[in-house]
Protein backbone atom coordinates (compact mmCIF):
# COMPACT_ATOMS: atom_id res chain seq x y z
CA UNK A 1 0.00 0.00 0.00
CA UNK A 2 1.13 3.79 -1.19
CA UNK A 3 2.42 6.08 1.60
CA UNK A 4 0.17 9.13 1.13
CA UNK A 5 -0.64 12.37 3.56
CA UNK A 6 -4.39 11.77 3.30
CA UNK A 7 -4.17 7.96 3.81
CA UNK A 8 -1.70 7.54 6.61
CA UNK A 9 -4.19 9.39 8.78
CA UNK A 10 -6.38 6.28 8.31
CA UNK A 11 -5.80 3.72 11.17
CA UNK A 12 -6.64 0.44 9.63
CA UNK A 13 -8.37 -0.56 12.82
CA UNK A 14 -11.89 -1.72 12.99
CA UNK A 15 -14.81 0.99 12.37
CA UNK A 16 -18.02 0.71 14.10
CA UNK A 17 -20.84 1.75 12.29
CA UNK A 18 -24.02 3.06 14.40
CA UNK A 19 -26.99 5.66 15.04
CA UNK A 20 -26.25 7.71 18.26
CA UNK A 21 -29.68 5.42 19.55
CA UNK A 22 -29.07 1.93 17.91
CA UNK A 23 -27.54 0.22 21.06
CA UNK A 24 -29.63 1.24 24.39
CA UNK A 25 -31.28 4.37 23.01
CA UNK A 26 -28.19 7.06 23.24
CA UNK A 27 -24.44 7.83 22.70
CA UNK A 28 -24.24 7.17 26.23
CA UNK A 29 -25.53 3.70 25.82
CA UNK A 30 -22.95 3.27 23.30
CA UNK A 31 -19.98 4.95 25.10
CA UNK A 32 -20.92 2.28 28.38
CA UNK A 33 -21.03 -0.60 25.17
CA UNK A 34 -17.85 0.37 24.22
CA UNK A 35 -15.78 0.77 27.57
CA UNK A 36 -17.19 -3.18 28.59
CA UNK A 37 -18.46 -5.74 26.56
CA UNK A 38 -17.17 -4.31 22.97
CA UNK A 39 -13.62 -3.13 25.04
CA UNK A 40 -10.66 -3.39 22.77
CA UNK A 41 -12.64 -4.26 19.68
CA UNK A 42 -12.59 -0.97 17.73
CA UNK A 43 -10.33 1.70 16.83
CA UNK A 44 -12.73 3.71 15.50
CA UNK A 45 -16.71 4.83 15.45
CA UNK A 46 -18.69 6.32 12.58
CA UNK A 47 -22.20 7.64 14.53
CA UNK A 48 -24.63 8.60 11.24
CA UNK A 49 -25.61 12.03 11.70
CA UNK A 50 -28.88 11.98 13.38
CA UNK A 51 -26.03 12.52 16.17
CA UNK A 52 -26.97 16.28 14.95
CA UNK A 53 -29.47 18.37 14.88
CA UNK A 54 -31.73 16.61 11.66
CA UNK A 55 -35.20 16.53 10.71
CA UNK A 56 -35.55 13.55 7.83
CA UNK A 57 -34.16 10.28 6.47
CA UNK A 58 -32.44 9.48 9.46
CA UNK A 59 -30.36 12.44 9.66
CA UNK A 60 -29.05 13.03 6.25
CA UNK A 61 -31.28 16.41 6.21
CA UNK A 62 -29.47 18.64 8.44
CA UNK A 63 -30.87 21.35 10.21
CA UNK A 64 -27.49 22.73 11.21
CA UNK A 65 -24.04 20.79 13.25
CA UNK A 66 -25.45 20.95 16.91
CA UNK A 67 -25.25 18.14 18.44
CA UNK A 68 -29.10 15.93 19.15
CA UNK A 69 -29.97 16.95 22.95
CA UNK A 70 -32.19 14.19 22.95
CA UNK A 71 -28.94 11.28 22.13
CA UNK A 72 -25.59 13.06 22.50
CA UNK A 73 -23.79 15.42 24.50
CA UNK A 74 -20.08 16.53 24.03
CA UNK A 75 -19.16 14.42 26.78
CA UNK A 76 -20.47 11.46 25.47
CA UNK A 77 -18.24 11.70 22.47
CA UNK A 78 -14.98 12.43 24.95
CA UNK A 79 -15.72 9.15 26.55
CA UNK A 80 -15.33 7.57 23.42
CA UNK A 81 -12.36 8.92 22.01
CA UNK A 82 -11.09 8.32 25.65
CA UNK A 83 -10.83 4.77 24.73
CA UNK A 84 -8.21 5.67 21.56
CA UNK A 85 -11.47 5.59 19.25
CA UNK A 86 -11.43 7.69 15.99
CA UNK A 87 -14.52 9.72 15.29
CA UNK A 88 -16.18 9.71 12.25
CA UNK A 89 -18.92 11.73 11.75
CA UNK A 90 -20.76 13.29 8.65
CA UNK A 91 -20.59 16.51 5.99
CA UNK A 92 -23.91 16.72 3.83
CA UNK A 93 -22.14 18.73 1.20
CA UNK A 94 -24.52 18.78 -1.41
CA UNK A 95 -27.63 19.74 0.81
CA UNK A 96 -29.43 21.04 4.00
CA UNK A 97 -32.78 20.71 5.47
CA UNK A 98 -35.58 23.25 4.57
CA UNK A 99 -35.83 23.71 8.60
CA UNK A 100 -32.02 25.27 7.98
CA UNK A 101 -31.55 28.81 9.00
CA UNK A 102 -30.33 29.71 5.86
CA UNK A 103 -34.05 28.47 4.16
CA UNK A 104 -36.30 30.08 6.82
CA UNK A 105 -34.14 33.31 6.65
CA UNK A 106 -34.90 32.88 2.30
CA UNK A 107 -38.46 32.25 3.32
CA UNK A 108 -38.85 34.79 5.63
CA UNK A 109 -36.97 37.81 3.59
CA UNK A 110 -37.12 36.64 -0.05
CA UNK A 111 -34.99 38.94 -2.35
CA UNK A 112 -33.80 40.86 0.56
CA UNK A 113 -32.73 37.36 2.10
CA UNK A 114 -28.97 37.23 2.78
CA UNK A 115 -29.16 33.61 1.60
CA UNK A 116 -30.82 34.27 -1.33
CA UNK A 117 -28.01 32.99 -3.60
CA UNK A 118 -27.08 30.05 -0.34
CA UNK A 119 -29.67 27.71 -2.61
CA UNK A 120 -29.71 26.74 -6.50
CA UNK A 121 -32.82 29.28 -7.98
CA UNK A 122 -33.38 27.04 -10.69
CA UNK A 123 -34.77 29.31 -13.40
CA UNK A 124 -31.64 31.41 -12.42
CA UNK A 125 -29.29 28.40 -13.22
CA UNK A 126 -30.90 27.27 -16.38
CA UNK A 127 -31.49 31.13 -18.05
CA UNK A 128 -31.31 30.87 -21.87
CA UNK A 129 -31.31 27.28 -21.83
CA UNK A 130 -34.50 26.54 -22.15
CA UNK A 131 -38.48 27.46 -22.15
CA UNK A 132 -40.25 28.72 -19.66
CA UNK A 133 -43.60 26.41 -18.59
CA UNK A 134 -46.57 27.63 -17.44
CA UNK A 135 -46.01 26.57 -13.87
CA UNK A 136 -43.47 29.08 -13.52
CA UNK A 137 -40.31 26.82 -14.10
CA UNK A 138 -37.63 26.28 -17.00
CA UNK A 139 -37.85 23.10 -18.89
CA UNK A 140 -34.29 22.99 -19.86
CA UNK A 141 -33.73 21.70 -23.60
CA UNK A 142 -33.34 18.09 -24.55
CA UNK A 143 -29.40 18.89 -25.17
CA UNK A 144 -28.92 19.83 -21.93
CA UNK A 145 -31.14 17.49 -20.40
CA UNK A 146 -29.54 14.56 -21.77
CA UNK A 147 -26.84 14.47 -19.31
CA UNK A 148 -28.71 14.76 -16.28
CA UNK A 149 -29.02 12.44 -13.69
CA UNK A 150 -31.82 12.57 -11.53
CA UNK A 151 -32.89 11.03 -8.59
CA UNK A 152 -36.40 10.99 -8.58
CA UNK A 153 -39.12 11.28 -11.69
CA UNK A 154 -39.43 14.69 -13.26
CA UNK A 155 -37.59 18.40 -12.30
CA UNK A 156 -35.32 18.42 -9.57
CA UNK A 157 -37.22 21.50 -8.44
CA UNK A 158 -39.31 22.76 -5.04
CA UNK A 159 -41.97 25.67 -6.03
CA UNK A 160 -40.93 27.92 -2.98
CA UNK A 161 -43.52 30.85 -2.23
CA UNK A 162 -41.74 34.12 -1.46
CA UNK A 163 -43.42 36.66 1.10
CA UNK A 164 -44.66 38.82 -1.71
CA UNK A 165 -46.64 35.90 -2.89
CA UNK A 166 -44.87 35.01 -6.06
CA UNK A 167 -43.29 31.15 -6.34
CA UNK A 168 -39.28 30.73 -7.34
CA UNK A 169 -38.15 27.07 -8.47
CA UNK A 170 -34.84 26.04 -6.36
CA UNK A 171 -33.26 22.67 -6.88
CA UNK A 172 -34.11 19.75 -5.32
CA UNK A 173 -32.42 16.70 -5.64
CA UNK A 174 -33.83 14.63 -2.76
CA UNK A 175 -36.53 14.92 -0.70
CA UNK A 176 -38.96 16.61 -0.33
CA UNK A 177 -43.02 17.34 1.12
CA UNK A 178 -45.03 20.13 0.69
CA UNK A 179 -47.88 20.14 3.65
CA UNK A 180 -50.99 23.05 3.79
CA UNK A 181 -52.51 22.85 7.41
CA UNK A 182 -55.98 23.18 7.56
CA UNK A 183 -57.46 26.40 9.27
CA UNK A 184 -59.60 26.10 12.02
CA UNK A 185 -63.32 27.56 11.94
CA UNK A 186 -62.40 30.33 13.73
CA UNK A 187 -59.58 31.25 11.39
CA UNK A 188 -62.21 31.78 8.44
CA UNK A 189 -64.72 33.39 9.91
CA UNK A 190 -61.80 35.84 10.73
CA UNK A 191 -60.13 35.73 7.36
CA UNK A 192 -62.75 35.25 4.56
CA UNK A 193 -66.04 36.82 6.43
CA UNK A 194 -67.90 32.95 6.59
CA UNK A 195 -70.39 32.34 8.97
CA UNK A 196 -69.54 30.07 11.75
CA UNK A 197 -71.68 26.75 10.94
CA UNK A 198 -70.44 27.15 7.18
CA UNK A 199 -66.89 27.67 8.18
CA UNK A 200 -67.22 24.28 10.74
CA UNK A 201 -68.58 22.13 7.86
CA UNK A 202 -65.74 23.69 5.03
CA UNK A 203 -63.21 23.20 7.19
CA UNK A 204 -64.05 19.45 8.24
CA UNK A 205 -64.12 19.33 4.42
CA UNK A 206 -60.93 21.04 4.01
CA UNK A 207 -59.07 18.28 6.41
CA UNK A 208 -59.93 15.38 4.82
CA UNK A 209 -59.00 16.74 1.44
CA UNK A 210 -55.41 18.15 2.37
CA UNK A 211 -54.96 15.03 4.15
CA UNK A 212 -55.41 13.20 1.33
CA UNK A 213 -52.85 15.34 -0.50
CA UNK A 214 -54.63 17.65 -2.34
CA UNK A 215 -53.33 21.25 -3.26
CA UNK A 216 -55.48 24.40 -2.68
CA UNK A 217 -55.99 24.62 -6.67
CA UNK A 218 -57.42 21.23 -6.70
CA UNK A 219 -60.15 21.41 -3.37
CA UNK A 220 -63.88 20.94 -4.37
CA UNK A 221 -65.70 23.73 -2.34
CA UNK A 222 -68.44 22.86 -3.51
CA UNK A 223 -71.10 25.94 -2.60
CA UNK A 224 -68.34 27.80 -1.17
CA UNK A 225 -66.82 28.26 -4.63
CA UNK A 226 -66.92 31.66 -4.92
CA UNK A 227 -64.33 32.00 -1.84
CA UNK A 228 -62.16 29.92 -3.78
CA UNK A 229 -59.54 32.51 -4.51
CA UNK A 230 -59.49 34.28 -0.95
CA UNK A 231 -58.89 30.45 0.52
CA UNK A 232 -56.53 29.28 -1.67
CA UNK A 233 -53.98 32.56 -0.97
CA UNK A 234 -54.71 31.86 3.07
CA UNK A 235 -53.73 28.01 2.36
CA UNK A 236 -50.84 29.57 0.40
CA UNK A 237 -49.39 31.84 2.46
CA UNK A 238 -49.74 28.98 5.04
CA UNK A 239 -47.45 26.44 3.37
CA UNK A 240 -45.19 24.28 4.95
CA UNK A 241 -42.20 22.28 3.68
CA UNK A 242 -39.99 19.65 4.48
CA UNK A 243 -37.13 18.14 2.24
CA UNK A 244 -33.61 18.98 1.58
CA UNK A 245 -32.12 21.82 -0.89
CA UNK A 246 -29.69 21.42 -2.75
CA UNK A 247 -26.35 24.49 -2.11
CA UNK A 248 -25.33 26.77 -4.05
CA UNK A 249 -21.61 25.82 -4.62
CA UNK A 250 -21.03 29.38 -6.76
CA UNK A 251 -21.66 31.13 -3.58
CA UNK A 252 -18.97 32.41 -1.15
CA UNK A 253 -21.47 32.14 2.14
CA UNK A 254 -22.00 28.50 1.58
CA UNK A 255 -17.89 27.97 1.16
CA UNK A 256 -17.61 29.93 4.66
CA UNK A 257 -20.89 27.56 5.81
CA UNK A 258 -18.14 24.55 4.62
CA UNK A 259 -15.51 25.74 6.43
CA UNK A 260 -17.51 26.52 9.65
CA UNK A 261 -18.91 23.33 9.39
CA UNK A 262 -15.51 21.19 8.82
CA UNK A 263 -14.18 23.55 12.02
CA UNK A 264 -17.29 22.14 14.03
CA UNK A 265 -16.74 18.37 12.61
CA UNK A 266 -13.04 19.10 14.07
CA UNK A 267 -14.30 20.69 17.50
CA UNK A 268 -16.19 17.39 18.24
CA UNK A 269 -12.95 15.32 17.88
CA UNK A 270 -13.87 13.83 14.47
CA UNK A 271 -10.74 12.85 12.96
CA UNK A 272 -12.24 11.36 9.79
CA UNK A 273 -14.87 13.32 7.79
CA UNK A 274 -17.45 11.22 5.37
CA UNK A 275 -18.67 13.42 2.47
CA UNK A 276 -22.29 12.62 1.29
CA UNK A 277 -23.69 12.85 -1.35
CA UNK A 278 -20.47 14.86 -2.54
CA UNK A 279 -20.84 14.19 -6.43
CA UNK A 280 -23.97 15.83 -6.90
CA UNK A 281 -22.82 19.06 -5.05
CA UNK A 282 -21.19 20.51 -8.50
CA UNK A 283 -23.44 21.59 -11.18
CA UNK A 284 -22.73 23.38 -14.49
CA UNK A 285 -24.97 24.08 -17.26
CA UNK A 286 -23.95 21.91 -19.89
CA UNK A 287 -22.41 19.38 -17.52
CA UNK A 288 -23.55 16.44 -15.76
CA UNK A 289 -25.06 17.28 -12.32
CA UNK A 290 -23.56 13.81 -10.74
CA UNK A 291 -19.45 13.51 -11.00
CA UNK A 292 -19.39 16.57 -12.88
CA UNK A 293 -15.50 16.49 -14.24
CA UNK A 294 -13.09 18.70 -13.42
CA UNK A 295 -15.73 20.71 -11.48
CA UNK A 296 -16.13 17.92 -8.83
CA UNK A 297 -12.58 17.41 -8.22
CA UNK A 298 -11.99 20.94 -8.34
CA UNK A 299 -14.74 21.23 -4.91
CA UNK A 300 -12.95 18.02 -3.56
CA UNK A 301 -9.04 19.75 -3.59
CA UNK A 302 -11.01 22.99 -2.10
CA UNK A 303 -12.24 21.22 0.16
CA UNK A 304 -9.11 19.84 1.24
CA UNK A 305 -7.81 22.71 1.62
CA UNK A 306 -10.08 23.27 4.24
CA UNK A 307 -9.73 19.84 6.14
CA UNK A 308 -6.30 20.46 6.02
CA UNK A 309 -6.27 23.33 8.34
CA UNK A 310 -8.13 21.25 10.71
CA UNK A 311 -6.37 18.41 10.83
CA UNK A 312 -9.56 16.49 9.27
CA UNK A 313 -9.20 13.76 7.06
CA UNK A 314 -11.55 13.22 4.26
CA UNK A 315 -13.46 10.18 3.35
CA UNK A 316 -15.41 10.92 -0.07
CA UNK A 317 -18.45 8.57 -0.77
CA UNK A 318 -19.74 7.98 -4.04
CA UNK A 319 -21.69 4.81 -5.59
CA UNK A 320 -21.13 4.58 -9.41
CA UNK A 321 -20.33 0.95 -11.58
CA UNK A 322 -17.48 -0.96 -11.50
CA UNK A 323 -16.98 -0.36 -14.96
CA UNK A 324 -16.93 3.25 -14.55
CA UNK A 325 -13.49 2.83 -12.79
CA UNK A 326 -14.33 6.16 -10.28
CA UNK A 327 -12.50 4.33 -7.18
CA UNK A 328 -9.20 4.19 -9.13
CA UNK A 329 -10.24 8.31 -10.36
CA UNK A 330 -11.02 9.01 -6.15
CA UNK A 331 -7.36 6.51 -5.04
CA UNK A 332 -5.18 8.36 -7.68
CA UNK A 333 -6.10 11.63 -6.06
CA UNK A 334 -5.13 10.34 -2.71
CA UNK A 335 -8.42 9.72 -0.88
CA UNK A 336 -9.52 6.49 0.59
CA UNK A 337 -12.48 4.62 -1.39
CA UNK A 338 -15.18 2.76 -0.06
CA UNK A 339 -15.45 -0.87 -1.33
CA UNK A 340 -19.06 -0.67 -1.94
CA UNK A 341 -18.13 -4.13 -4.19
CA UNK A 342 -17.09 -5.76 -1.47
CA UNK A 343 -20.63 -6.91 0.06
CA UNK A 344 -22.20 -8.36 -2.94
CA UNK A 345 -19.30 -10.28 -4.09
CA UNK A 346 -18.67 -11.31 -0.52
CA UNK A 347 -22.58 -13.27 -1.10
CA UNK A 348 -21.60 -14.31 -4.42
CA UNK A 349 -18.37 -16.22 -2.86
CA UNK A 350 -20.29 -17.41 -0.15
CA UNK A 351 -23.21 -19.05 -2.40
CA UNK A 352 -21.12 -20.25 -5.40
CA UNK A 353 -18.49 -21.95 -2.53
CA UNK A 354 -15.98 -19.78 -4.86
CA UNK A 355 -13.45 -17.56 -4.06
CA UNK A 356 -12.08 -16.60 -7.32
CA UNK A 357 -13.97 -13.56 -8.09
CA UNK A 358 -13.55 -12.47 -4.66
CA UNK A 359 -9.08 -13.29 -4.70
CA UNK A 360 -9.29 -11.32 -7.80
CA UNK A 361 -11.08 -8.39 -6.38
CA UNK A 362 -8.92 -8.26 -2.89
CA UNK A 363 -5.74 -8.49 -6.00
CA UNK A 364 -6.95 -5.76 -7.40
CA UNK A 365 -6.94 -3.49 -4.39
CA UNK A 366 -3.31 -4.44 -3.70
CA UNK A 367 -1.78 -4.21 -7.04
CA UNK A 368 -3.41 -0.30 -7.47
CA UNK A 369 -2.51 0.95 -4.13
CA UNK A 370 -5.67 1.34 -3.49
CA UNK A 371 -6.74 2.31 0.14
CA UNK A 372 -10.13 0.94 0.77
CA UNK A 373 -13.05 1.32 3.84
CA UNK A 374 -14.81 -2.27 3.69
CA UNK A 375 -17.86 -3.82 5.19
CA UNK A 376 -20.78 -6.31 4.96
CA UNK A 377 -23.90 -4.03 5.70
CA UNK A 378 -24.19 -0.30 6.64
CA UNK A 379 -27.00 2.55 7.10
CA UNK A 380 -27.91 1.52 3.21
CA UNK A 381 -28.53 -1.43 1.26
CA UNK A 382 -26.59 -3.86 -0.12
CA UNK A 383 -24.82 -2.59 -3.36
CA UNK A 384 -25.92 -3.83 -6.61
CA UNK A 385 -25.23 -1.07 -9.19
CA UNK A 386 -21.36 -0.95 -8.09
CA UNK A 387 -21.24 -4.94 -9.33
CA UNK A 388 -21.69 -3.63 -13.41
CA UNK A 389 -18.64 -4.69 -15.07
CA UNK A 390 -17.45 -6.78 -12.29
CA UNK A 391 -19.95 -9.20 -12.32
CA UNK A 392 -21.60 -10.99 -15.16
CA UNK A 393 -25.78 -9.22 -15.05
CA UNK A 394 -26.99 -12.58 -14.77
CA UNK A 395 -25.21 -13.42 -11.45
CA UNK A 396 -25.80 -10.05 -10.03
CA UNK A 397 -29.25 -10.98 -11.02
CA UNK A 398 -29.08 -14.02 -9.78
CA UNK A 399 -28.24 -12.25 -6.29
CA UNK A 400 -30.62 -9.71 -6.43
CA UNK A 401 -33.39 -12.89 -6.62
CA UNK A 402 -31.69 -15.06 -3.72
CA UNK A 403 -31.26 -11.90 -1.37
CA UNK A 404 -35.19 -10.87 -1.99
CA UNK A 405 -36.10 -15.13 -1.54
CA UNK A 406 -34.74 -14.32 1.89
CA UNK A 407 -36.60 -11.00 2.36
CA UNK A 408 -35.18 -8.35 1.35
CA UNK A 409 -36.61 -5.41 -0.65
CA UNK A 410 -35.22 -3.99 -4.10
CA UNK A 411 -34.32 -0.40 -4.26
CA UNK A 412 -34.59 0.48 -7.91
CA UNK A 413 -33.15 4.26 -9.37
CA UNK A 414 -36.19 6.81 -10.16
CA UNK A 415 -38.79 4.43 -8.99
CA UNK A 416 -38.14 2.07 -11.91
CA UNK A 417 -38.35 -1.34 -12.18
CA UNK A 418 -34.97 -3.20 -13.59
CA UNK A 419 -32.57 -0.23 -12.97
CA UNK A 420 -31.09 -1.73 -10.20
CA UNK A 421 -29.24 0.07 -7.13
CA UNK A 422 -29.45 -1.72 -3.90
CA UNK A 423 -31.20 -4.33 -1.53
CA UNK A 424 -32.64 -3.73 1.42
CA UNK A 425 -31.95 -5.97 3.69
CA UNK A 426 -29.67 -7.01 6.73
CA UNK A 427 -26.72 -8.95 6.20
CA UNK A 428 -27.65 -12.04 8.55
CA UNK A 429 -31.07 -12.34 6.54
CA UNK A 430 -29.06 -11.88 3.25
CA UNK A 431 -26.94 -14.36 4.26
CA UNK A 432 -29.68 -16.78 4.97
CA UNK A 433 -29.34 -16.32 8.53
CA UNK A 434 -26.63 -18.86 8.88
CA UNK A 435 -24.28 -18.39 11.78
CA UNK A 436 -21.34 -20.02 9.81
CA UNK A 437 -21.76 -17.93 7.20
CA UNK A 438 -21.75 -14.48 8.75
CA UNK A 439 -18.60 -15.56 10.79
CA UNK A 440 -16.59 -16.52 7.92
CA UNK A 441 -17.65 -13.38 5.48
CA UNK A 442 -16.46 -11.49 9.07
CA UNK A 443 -13.35 -13.32 8.68
CA UNK A 444 -12.90 -12.60 4.93
CA UNK A 445 -13.40 -8.53 5.64
CA UNK A 446 -11.60 -8.49 8.48
CA UNK A 447 -8.54 -10.11 6.41
CA UNK A 448 -9.30 -7.98 3.23
CA UNK A 449 -6.90 -4.98 2.39
CA UNK A 450 -8.40 -1.86 3.70
CA UNK A 451 -9.85 -0.75 6.88
CA UNK A 452 -12.88 -2.49 8.00
CA UNK A 453 -16.57 -1.11 9.00
CA UNK A 454 -19.00 -2.98 10.82
CA UNK A 455 -22.69 -2.26 11.23
CA UNK A 456 -23.77 -2.69 14.54
CA UNK A 457 -26.70 -4.77 13.34
CA UNK A 458 -24.43 -7.53 11.49
CA UNK A 459 -22.41 -7.97 14.83
CA UNK A 460 -25.26 -8.94 16.71
CA UNK A 461 -26.66 -10.90 13.72
CA UNK A 462 -29.83 -9.28 13.40
CA UNK A 463 -32.58 -10.34 10.94
CA UNK A 464 -34.43 -8.52 8.66
CA UNK A 465 -37.43 -6.21 10.38
CA UNK A 466 -40.29 -6.46 8.29
CA UNK A 467 -42.54 -4.69 11.12
CA UNK A 468 -40.36 -1.86 11.10
CA UNK A 469 -40.71 -1.38 7.08
CA UNK A 470 -44.82 -1.61 7.06
CA UNK A 471 -44.58 0.95 10.21
CA UNK A 472 -42.47 3.23 7.94
CA UNK A 473 -44.99 3.18 5.16
CA UNK A 474 -43.91 4.11 1.28
CA UNK A 475 -40.45 4.68 0.43
CA UNK A 476 -40.05 2.83 4.72
CA UNK A 477 -37.68 -0.22 2.58
CA UNK A 478 -34.46 0.72 4.44
CA UNK A 479 -36.26 0.53 8.06
CA UNK A 480 -35.38 -3.62 7.29
CA UNK A 481 -32.10 -3.07 8.29
CA UNK A 482 -32.40 -0.15 11.02
CA UNK A 483 -33.41 -2.04 14.38
CA UNK A 484 -32.80 0.16 17.57
CA UNK A 485 -31.42 -2.66 19.84
CA UNK A 486 -32.78 -2.29 23.66
CA UNK A 487 -30.20 -3.15 26.25
CA UNK A 488 -31.76 -6.06 27.41
CA UNK A 489 -31.66 -7.38 23.47
CA UNK A 490 -27.73 -6.89 23.47
CA UNK A 491 -27.41 -8.24 26.48
CA UNK A 492 -28.67 -11.52 25.59
CA UNK A 493 -27.20 -11.52 21.68
CA UNK A 494 -23.65 -10.71 23.43
CA UNK A 495 -24.70 -14.51 24.67
CA UNK A 496 -24.28 -16.17 21.44
CA UNK A 497 -21.62 -17.62 19.93
CA UNK A 498 -21.54 -15.85 16.88
CA UNK A 499 -21.58 -12.28 18.19
CA UNK A 500 -18.87 -13.32 20.96
CA UNK A 501 -16.60 -15.05 17.90
CA UNK A 502 -17.01 -11.78 15.85
CA UNK A 503 -15.88 -9.80 18.69
CA UNK A 504 -13.16 -12.34 18.86
CA UNK A 505 -11.90 -11.50 15.69
CA UNK A 506 -12.33 -7.77 15.81
CA UNK A 507 -9.90 -7.53 18.80
CA UNK A 508 -7.55 -9.55 17.00
CA UNK A 509 -7.62 -7.29 13.71
CA UNK A 510 -7.43 -4.19 16.38
CA UNK A 511 -4.42 -5.50 18.42
CA UNK A 512 -2.52 -7.52 16.22
CA UNK A 513 0.81 -5.22 14.95
CA UNK A 514 0.37 -7.53 11.57
CA UNK A 515 -2.24 -5.24 10.71
CA UNK A 516 -0.34 -1.99 10.44
CA UNK A 517 -0.15 0.67 7.08
CA UNK A 518 2.60 -1.01 5.18
CA UNK A 519 2.08 -4.26 5.98
CA UNK A 520 2.83 -6.40 2.98
CA UNK A 521 -0.55 -8.31 2.08
CA UNK A 522 -0.81 -11.53 0.03
CA UNK A 523 -3.74 -13.26 -1.52
CA UNK A 524 -4.06 -16.78 -2.40
CA UNK A 525 -7.40 -18.71 -3.71
CA UNK A 526 -7.90 -22.11 -5.58
CA UNK A 527 -11.49 -23.16 -6.05
CA UNK A 528 -13.44 -22.62 -2.84
CA UNK A 529 -9.69 -22.31 -0.59
CA UNK A 530 -8.79 -18.72 0.53
CA UNK A 531 -5.33 -17.61 1.99
CA UNK A 532 -5.09 -14.16 3.11
CA UNK A 533 -1.80 -12.86 4.70
CA UNK A 534 -0.72 -10.15 6.38
CA UNK A 535 3.23 -9.31 7.84
CA UNK A 536 4.62 -6.59 9.11
CA UNK A 537 8.14 -6.29 10.97
CA UNK A 538 8.05 -9.68 11.69
CA UNK A 539 4.65 -10.30 12.84
CA UNK A 540 2.15 -12.87 10.76
CA UNK A 541 -1.66 -12.92 10.44
CA UNK A 542 -3.05 -15.69 8.41
CA UNK A 543 -6.72 -16.39 7.43
CA UNK A 544 -7.29 -19.69 5.64
CA UNK A 545 -10.85 -20.19 4.84
CA UNK A 546 -12.69 -23.06 2.36
CA UNK A 547 -15.73 -21.13 0.95
CA UNK A 548 -17.67 -24.17 0.52
CA UNK A 549 -17.50 -25.88 3.93
CA UNK A 550 -17.84 -22.76 5.63
CA UNK A 551 -14.85 -23.30 7.57
CA UNK A 552 -11.56 -20.88 8.56
CA UNK A 553 -8.48 -20.89 10.52
CA UNK A 554 -6.84 -17.88 12.02
CA UNK A 555 -3.12 -17.89 13.13
CA UNK A 556 -0.52 -15.31 14.31
CA UNK A 557 3.02 -15.71 14.27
Amino acid sequence: MVANAKKDELSLTPMLNAYPDSLGGTLSDIADLLESSCKDAFGAFYILPSVFNTDLDRGFSVVDYSLNELLATPQDLERIRALGIRLKLDFILNHASVLSPQFQDLLKNGEMSKYKDFFIDWNAFWAGCGEMMPGGYIQPTPEYLHKMFFRKPGLPILMVRMPDGTEKPYWNTFYQQVDYPCPDARELVSELGMQYRSACVLTESLRIQLAAGKRPAELDLGRWETLRVPLTDLLESRRRYLGQMDLNVASPLVWKFYADTLHTLAGYGASIVRLDAFAYAHKAVGERNFLNEPGTWSLLARLQTIADADGVTLLPEIHASYGEKVYEKLASKGYAVYDFFLPGLMIDALERGSADTLAAWAQEILDKHILTVNMLGCHDGIPMLDLKGLLPEERIQNLIDLIVTRGGMVKNLHGQKNVYYQVNATYYSALGESDAKLLLARAIQLFMPGKPQVWYLDLFAGKNDCEAVARAGEGGHKEINRTNLTKVQIAEALEKPVVKKQLELLRLRRNCPAFAQGAKVQIESCGPELTIEWSCSGHVARLQANLQKLTYRVEIE
